[in-house]
Protein backbone atom coordinates (compact mmCIF):
# COMPACT_ATOMS: atom_id res chain seq x y z
CA UNK A 1 0.00 0.00 0.00
CA UNK A 2 1.29 3.52 -1.56
CA UNK A 3 1.12 5.98 1.65
CA UNK A 4 1.70 9.47 1.90
CA UNK A 5 2.30 10.88 4.58
CA UNK A 6 1.86 14.76 5.01
CA UNK A 7 2.93 16.74 8.31
CA UNK A 8 5.84 14.15 9.27
CA UNK A 9 8.02 16.15 10.54
CA UNK A 10 5.40 17.65 13.49
CA UNK A 11 4.89 15.90 16.52
CA UNK A 12 1.98 13.90 15.58
CA UNK A 13 3.62 13.05 12.25
CA UNK A 14 6.43 11.50 13.64
CA UNK A 15 5.16 8.61 15.38
CA UNK A 16 2.64 8.24 12.34
CA UNK A 17 5.46 7.51 10.21
CA UNK A 18 7.53 5.31 12.53
CA UNK A 19 3.90 3.50 13.09
CA UNK A 20 3.80 3.10 9.24
CA UNK A 21 7.13 2.20 8.34
CA UNK A 22 6.84 -0.49 10.68
CA UNK A 23 4.28 -1.93 8.31
CA UNK A 24 6.04 -3.98 5.63
CA UNK A 25 3.02 -3.65 3.47
CA UNK A 26 2.93 -0.07 3.32
CA UNK A 27 5.71 2.04 0.95
CA UNK A 28 5.66 5.47 2.45
CA UNK A 29 6.17 8.74 1.15
CA UNK A 30 6.62 11.87 3.53
CA UNK A 31 5.90 15.58 1.87
CA UNK A 32 6.52 18.04 4.11
CA UNK A 33 8.15 21.60 4.47
CA UNK A 34 11.05 20.60 6.20
CA UNK A 35 14.59 19.40 4.47
CA UNK A 36 14.01 15.80 6.11
CA UNK A 37 10.87 15.29 4.08
CA UNK A 38 11.51 12.85 0.74
CA UNK A 39 8.99 16.05 -1.24
CA UNK A 40 9.02 19.29 -0.06
CA UNK A 41 5.75 21.10 -0.23
CA UNK A 42 4.06 24.25 1.69
CA UNK A 43 0.26 23.05 1.49
CA UNK A 44 -0.19 26.46 2.86
CA UNK A 45 1.05 28.47 -0.03
CA UNK A 46 1.32 25.55 -2.81
CA UNK A 47 -1.02 25.12 -5.46
CA UNK A 48 -3.67 22.18 -5.79
CA UNK A 49 -2.40 22.14 -9.73
CA UNK A 50 1.07 20.94 -8.04
CA UNK A 51 0.14 18.46 -5.65
CA UNK A 52 -2.17 17.42 -8.13
CA UNK A 53 0.25 16.27 -10.54
CA UNK A 54 2.58 14.73 -7.41
CA UNK A 55 -0.71 12.59 -7.01
CA UNK A 56 -0.91 11.24 -10.28
CA UNK A 57 2.91 10.56 -10.15
CA UNK A 58 3.07 8.59 -7.00
CA UNK A 59 -0.49 7.19 -7.47
CA UNK A 60 -0.55 7.03 -3.34
CA UNK A 61 -3.87 4.56 -1.65
CA UNK A 62 -3.74 6.76 1.08
CA UNK A 63 -3.34 10.53 1.86
CA UNK A 64 -2.92 11.16 5.61
CA UNK A 65 -2.46 14.76 6.74
CA UNK A 66 -1.19 15.52 9.75
CA UNK A 67 -0.14 18.56 8.57
CA UNK A 68 -1.39 22.06 10.75
CA UNK A 69 -0.17 24.68 13.08
CA UNK A 70 -1.43 25.01 16.67
CA UNK A 71 0.36 28.87 17.18
CA UNK A 72 -0.30 31.94 15.86
CA UNK A 73 -2.73 33.94 14.91
CA UNK A 74 -6.17 33.69 13.11
CA UNK A 75 -4.62 34.37 9.66
CA UNK A 76 -1.80 31.84 10.17
CA UNK A 77 -4.03 29.31 11.21
CA UNK A 78 -5.81 29.32 8.59
CA UNK A 79 -3.57 29.50 5.99
CA UNK A 80 -2.03 26.36 7.62
CA UNK A 81 -5.34 24.41 8.96
CA UNK A 82 -7.88 25.48 6.69
CA UNK A 83 -6.27 26.63 3.29
CA UNK A 84 -3.93 23.75 3.42
CA UNK A 85 -6.67 20.96 4.03
CA UNK A 86 -8.48 22.79 0.71
CA UNK A 87 -5.63 22.45 -1.42
CA UNK A 88 -5.27 18.47 -0.21
CA UNK A 89 -9.48 17.79 -0.81
CA UNK A 90 -9.23 19.58 -4.44
CA UNK A 91 -5.77 17.97 -5.54
CA UNK A 92 -7.46 14.96 -4.50
CA UNK A 93 -10.51 15.75 -6.47
CA UNK A 94 -8.31 16.34 -9.59
CA UNK A 95 -6.35 13.35 -8.92
CA UNK A 96 -7.00 10.09 -10.78
CA UNK A 97 -5.54 8.19 -7.88
CA UNK A 98 -8.55 7.66 -6.03
CA UNK A 99 -6.92 7.89 -2.70
CA UNK A 100 -8.62 7.65 0.47
CA UNK A 101 -7.64 10.52 2.69
CA UNK A 102 -7.35 10.55 7.00
CA UNK A 103 -7.17 13.84 8.33
CA UNK A 104 -6.04 14.44 11.97
CA UNK A 105 -8.72 16.68 13.53
CA UNK A 106 -8.76 18.16 17.32
CA UNK A 107 -10.96 17.99 20.34
CA UNK A 108 -10.78 21.94 19.95
CA UNK A 109 -13.68 21.63 17.13
CA UNK A 110 -16.02 20.75 20.19
CA UNK A 111 -15.04 23.89 22.32
CA UNK A 112 -16.03 23.48 26.22
CA UNK A 113 -18.34 20.52 27.45
CA UNK A 114 -20.44 20.26 30.33
CA UNK A 115 -18.55 18.92 33.14
CA UNK A 116 -18.82 15.21 33.57
CA UNK A 117 -20.16 14.67 30.18
CA UNK A 118 -18.41 12.49 27.60
CA UNK A 119 -18.48 14.23 23.86
CA UNK A 120 -19.16 11.88 20.97
CA UNK A 121 -19.21 12.78 17.44
CA UNK A 122 -22.84 13.94 17.35
CA UNK A 123 -21.95 16.96 19.48
CA UNK A 124 -22.72 20.59 18.02
CA UNK A 125 -19.16 22.16 17.22
CA UNK A 126 -18.98 25.40 19.31
CA UNK A 127 -15.01 25.93 19.02
CA UNK A 128 -13.65 28.56 21.23
CA UNK A 129 -10.97 30.27 19.73
CA UNK A 130 -9.43 30.76 16.11
CA UNK A 131 -7.93 27.45 16.66
CA UNK A 132 -10.70 25.43 16.84
CA UNK A 133 -12.25 27.44 14.47
CA UNK A 134 -9.60 26.58 11.73
CA UNK A 135 -9.80 23.14 12.29
CA UNK A 136 -13.59 22.91 12.58
CA UNK A 137 -13.83 24.56 8.71
CA UNK A 138 -11.00 21.90 8.08
CA UNK A 139 -13.59 19.06 8.99
CA UNK A 140 -15.91 20.44 6.99
CA UNK A 141 -13.81 20.84 4.00
CA UNK A 142 -13.08 17.09 4.34
CA UNK A 143 -16.47 15.90 4.79
CA UNK A 144 -17.96 17.63 2.36
CA UNK A 145 -15.38 16.95 -0.38
CA UNK A 146 -17.29 13.61 -1.20
CA UNK A 147 -13.93 12.02 -1.10
CA UNK A 148 -12.89 8.54 0.50
CA UNK A 149 -12.21 10.10 3.86
CA UNK A 150 -12.42 10.08 7.37
CA UNK A 151 -11.57 12.58 10.52
CA UNK A 152 -9.71 11.40 13.57
CA UNK A 153 -10.69 13.95 16.16
CA UNK A 154 -7.70 13.86 18.68
CA UNK A 155 -7.95 14.79 22.33
CA UNK A 156 -4.92 16.15 24.37
CA UNK A 157 -1.80 14.16 22.80
CA UNK A 158 0.58 13.33 25.33
CA UNK A 159 3.84 11.22 25.56
CA UNK A 160 7.31 11.52 24.26
CA UNK A 161 8.31 14.33 22.63
CA UNK A 162 5.41 16.49 23.81
CA UNK A 163 5.51 20.00 22.85
CA UNK A 164 7.49 22.42 26.00
CA UNK A 165 4.37 24.69 25.69
CA UNK A 166 1.64 21.89 26.23
CA UNK A 167 0.17 22.19 29.84
CA UNK A 168 1.91 18.47 30.89
CA UNK A 169 5.15 19.75 29.15
CA UNK A 170 5.00 23.13 31.27
CA UNK A 171 4.84 21.10 33.91
CA UNK A 172 8.05 18.57 33.36
CA UNK A 173 9.72 21.53 32.62
CA UNK A 174 8.78 23.62 36.01
CA UNK A 175 9.70 20.19 37.64
CA UNK A 176 12.87 20.05 36.16
CA UNK A 177 14.16 23.61 37.01
CA UNK A 178 12.79 22.84 40.91
CA UNK A 179 14.83 19.87 41.12
CA UNK A 180 18.02 21.34 39.29
CA UNK A 181 18.29 24.11 41.52
CA UNK A 182 17.23 22.08 44.73
CA UNK A 183 13.89 23.85 45.23
CA UNK A 184 11.69 21.29 47.48
CA UNK A 185 8.75 23.35 46.48
CA UNK A 186 6.76 24.12 43.54
CA UNK A 187 4.18 26.77 43.11
CA UNK A 188 2.09 25.96 39.88
CA UNK A 189 -1.59 27.22 38.49
CA UNK A 190 -4.04 25.97 36.76
CA UNK A 191 -4.80 22.34 38.15
CA UNK A 192 -8.47 22.37 38.00
CA UNK A 193 -8.39 21.87 34.27
CA UNK A 194 -9.35 18.41 33.54
CA UNK A 195 -8.45 16.81 29.80
CA UNK A 196 -8.67 13.40 27.99
CA UNK A 197 -5.10 12.95 27.83
CA UNK A 198 -4.03 9.84 25.16
CA UNK A 199 -0.57 9.24 23.80
CA UNK A 200 1.21 9.73 20.90
CA UNK A 201 1.46 5.98 20.18
CA UNK A 202 -1.41 5.49 20.34
CA UNK A 203 -2.70 7.85 18.01
CA UNK A 204 -0.33 7.07 15.30
CA UNK A 205 -1.99 3.19 15.97
CA UNK A 206 -5.26 4.63 15.38
CA UNK A 207 -4.06 6.98 11.84
CA UNK A 208 -2.71 3.42 11.11
CA UNK A 209 -6.20 1.65 11.67
CA UNK A 210 -8.35 4.05 9.95
CA UNK A 211 -6.05 4.07 6.91
CA UNK A 212 -7.11 0.35 6.60
CA UNK A 213 -10.35 0.78 7.41
CA UNK A 214 -13.03 1.58 5.58
CA UNK A 215 -14.77 3.94 7.60
CA UNK A 216 -15.72 7.54 6.82
CA UNK A 217 -16.91 10.76 8.63
CA UNK A 218 -15.50 11.80 12.17
CA UNK A 219 -14.12 9.51 15.12
CA UNK A 220 -12.99 10.64 18.14
CA UNK A 221 -9.52 9.19 19.73
CA UNK A 222 -9.49 9.18 23.05
CA UNK A 223 -9.38 7.28 26.29
CA UNK A 224 -12.65 8.12 27.78
CA UNK A 225 -11.38 9.59 30.70
CA UNK A 226 -10.68 12.86 31.95
CA UNK A 227 -8.03 13.77 34.05
CA UNK A 228 -7.27 16.49 36.29
CA UNK A 229 -3.94 18.60 36.12
CA UNK A 230 -3.35 18.51 39.25
CA UNK A 231 -3.39 14.97 39.58
CA UNK A 232 -1.28 14.52 36.98
CA UNK A 233 1.27 16.59 38.53
CA UNK A 234 0.83 14.49 41.73
CA UNK A 235 1.55 11.64 39.48
CA UNK A 236 4.55 13.33 37.41
CA UNK A 237 6.17 14.06 40.72
CA UNK A 238 5.80 10.53 41.95
CA UNK A 239 7.78 9.67 38.54
CA UNK A 240 10.37 11.90 38.86
CA UNK A 241 10.94 11.65 42.20
CA UNK A 242 10.17 14.87 43.48
CA UNK A 243 9.92 14.83 46.81
CA UNK A 244 8.97 18.58 47.42
CA UNK A 245 5.22 20.03 48.16
CA UNK A 246 3.59 21.37 44.78
CA UNK A 247 1.84 24.45 46.07
CA UNK A 248 -1.16 25.48 43.84
CA UNK A 249 -1.42 29.36 43.19
CA UNK A 250 -4.90 31.08 42.90
CA UNK A 251 -5.59 33.41 39.50
CA UNK A 252 -6.23 36.94 41.57
CA UNK A 253 -8.91 37.73 38.02
CA UNK A 254 -10.36 34.46 37.53
CA UNK A 255 -10.78 33.35 41.05
CA UNK A 256 -10.50 29.91 42.95
CA UNK A 257 -9.89 27.32 42.14
CA UNK A 258 -7.08 28.69 39.86
CA UNK A 259 -8.25 29.03 35.86
CA UNK A 260 -6.16 27.45 33.29
CA UNK A 261 -5.60 30.03 30.45
CA UNK A 262 -7.20 27.67 27.88
CA UNK A 263 -5.41 27.56 24.82
CA UNK A 264 -7.15 25.04 23.23
CA UNK A 265 -10.83 26.64 23.95
CA UNK A 266 -11.96 23.74 25.64
CA UNK A 267 -13.03 25.44 29.15
CA UNK A 268 -11.97 23.50 32.07
CA UNK A 269 -13.68 20.28 30.85
CA UNK A 270 -13.25 17.55 27.82
CA UNK A 271 -13.37 13.83 27.69
CA UNK A 272 -14.49 11.32 24.82
CA UNK A 273 -16.74 9.37 23.84
CA UNK A 274 -14.36 6.89 22.31
CA UNK A 275 -17.06 3.75 21.30
CA UNK A 276 -16.89 4.85 17.78
CA UNK A 277 -13.12 4.07 17.53
CA UNK A 278 -13.65 0.98 19.23
CA UNK A 279 -16.84 -0.29 17.31
CA UNK A 280 -15.75 0.98 13.88
CA UNK A 281 -11.62 0.94 14.02
CA UNK A 282 -11.15 -1.72 16.27
CA UNK A 283 -8.93 0.81 18.61
CA UNK A 284 -8.45 1.16 22.14
CA UNK A 285 -5.97 2.94 23.64
CA UNK A 286 -3.20 0.98 25.43
CA UNK A 287 -0.89 3.23 27.03
CA UNK A 288 -1.44 4.81 30.50
CA UNK A 289 -0.49 8.43 31.75
CA UNK A 290 1.62 6.89 34.12
CA UNK A 291 3.77 5.46 30.86
CA UNK A 292 3.55 8.51 28.99
CA UNK A 293 4.40 10.71 31.87
CA UNK A 294 7.63 8.88 32.77
CA UNK A 295 8.53 9.26 29.06
CA UNK A 296 8.06 12.86 29.01
CA UNK A 297 10.02 13.04 31.97
CA UNK A 298 13.26 10.75 31.12
CA UNK A 299 13.25 14.05 28.18
CA UNK A 300 13.30 16.93 30.85
CA UNK A 301 15.80 14.87 32.93
CA UNK A 302 18.16 14.54 29.83
CA UNK A 303 18.48 18.24 30.55
CA UNK A 304 19.42 18.55 34.28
Amino acid sequence: MRVLLLGANGYLGRYVADRLLADPAVQLTALGRGDEADVRFDLATGSPGALTRFLNAVHPGVVINCAGATRGGARDLARHNTVAVATVCESLRRSGCGARLVQVGCSSEYGPSQPGSSTAEDAVPRPGGPYGVSKLAATELVLGSGLDAIVLRVFSPVGPGTPAGSPLGRLAESMRRAMQSGDNELKLSGLGVQRDFVDVRDIARAVHAASLSAAQGAVNIGTGRAVRLRDAASLLARVAGFGGALHELDDPHLGSPPAYPYPDGCGTWQQADVRTARDRLGWRPRIGLEESLADIWMEAACRI
